[in-house]
């Protein structure tokens, strides 16, 4: 199914900056990091890609990263000053260009981020009037936009395991909007991306957990940009 646009991504976000697509959509995508990350971030490596490679210094594409793993919002004055928050938080971070990824949107953003105690990788993409998409997490094949609360499970690839989480959910009444599962081979490592219309109870995560061939549970709630 195409993907499709409203007036309002056409028209854009209240941002700060110079573009939606090369600081608002990429506030977002350092936001989404940062989520996943679940800390404050300490270091990051950024890579810009095709467009992006050629414009992120003169577009504040590289303030807009900055201030999104930091956790502000589209709108936060502090975009402009993000290097600064950023040394003032004790926040390291270097850029890197690739200017002809062919395989890649124009407009494509990888964050390797580290907290304290965790590095993760997010490959996202700039889609024009602040729409992202999320394409890759941790090496996973994923595409989410992070409009609605976001389940991400790391688990064991085990029979009959979509199901069960799927049944897990709606006995909690959570209604599940879409759901996507990629894995890096048979019997493998697989990663569940699970849209959803509200955040599951605080049990029933704490189940997920707890279960053996779950390694991982990130749970992302709907982000106010």
């Amino acid at each position: 199914m195409a993907e499709q646009s409203s007036v309002f991504d056409m028209i854009g976000p209240v941002m700060i900056g110079p573009s939606s697509s090369h600081t608002a959509g990429v506030v977002r995508i350092g936001r989404v990091a940062r989520k996943l990350l679940g800390a404050p971030a300490v270091s990051a490596e950024i890579t810009f890609y095709n467009s992006f490679a050629r414009t992120y210094e003169g577009h504040g594409s590289d303030r807009a990263i900055i201030a999104g793993l930091l956790d502000f919002k589209t709108d936060d004055v502090r975009i402009k000053t993000a290097f600064d928050e950023a040394e003032k938080a004790n926040f390291e971070f270097k850029f890197r260009s690739v200017g002809n990824a062919s395989t890649m949107h124009p407009n494509t953003v990888k964050v390797s981020v580290s907290s304290a105690s965790k590095t993760i990788s997010v490959v996202g993409e700039s889609r024009g009037g602040g729409v992202i998409k999320i394409s890759e997490v941790n090496g996973f094949g994923v595409g989410f936009n992070a409009n609605l609360s976001t389940l991400i499970l790391l688990a064991d690839d085990k029979k009959g395991a979509i199901a069960f989480i799927a049944t897990v959910l709606a006995n909690d009444d959570c209604n599940i909007a879409s759901m996507s599962v990629t894995r890096k081979g048979k019997n493998d490592r697989a990663c569940h991306i699970i849209e959803i219309d509200s955040k599951p109870p605080q049990v029933t995560l704490d189940y997920l957990k707890h279960l053996s061939w779950i390694k991982e549970v990130t749970f992302i709630p709907d982000i106010d940009f």
